[in-house]
């Protein structure tokens, strides 16, 4: 996956918005003003933060080289993920459903009934 598949990806996510409060680097996608993935591109490769849990967080550092702790992030709850090609599409993929999930679920509950009454099923809120 590379930087434009994954910013095609991102903002297909039900009411994502992509925003720049740090420069016209980095783009921060938000759900309900709620950040769930920044994307960078530098030197012609891209790279994302994603939320995690914990667990789930070490355990993708230890699977995958190009999944390291959260630039300039909480790294405990965010990985850095160097978008260079090595990790499948689908994991990159699933990576970003999780980080959506987790910053879904913990919006407030009005926001969140109104996220699953208007795309239900699709809103996809497992993790």
């Amino acid at each position: 996956m590379d930087y434009l598949q994954a910013r095609s990806y991102l903002l297909g996510k039900p009411e994502a918005v992509e925003d720049f409060p740090f420069g016209p680097d980095v783009a921060v996608m938000k759900i309900r003003g709620k950040m769930f993935a920044t994307l960078a591109s530098e030197q012609g490769e891209g790279r994302m933060n994603l939320k995690c849990e914990p667990q789930q967080a070490m355990m993708l550092r230890d699977m995958f080289s190009a999944v390291i702790p959260g630039y300039h992030m909480n790294k405990l709850h965010w990985n850095t993920i160097l978008l260079d090609g090595s990790i499948p599409v689908g994991e990159i993929q699933r990576m970003i459903d999780h980080s959506y999930a987790l910053v879904a679920k913990g919006l407030k509950k009005v926001d969140r009934v109104g996220l699953l009454a208007k795309y239900g099923e699709a809103l996809q809120l497992d993790v």
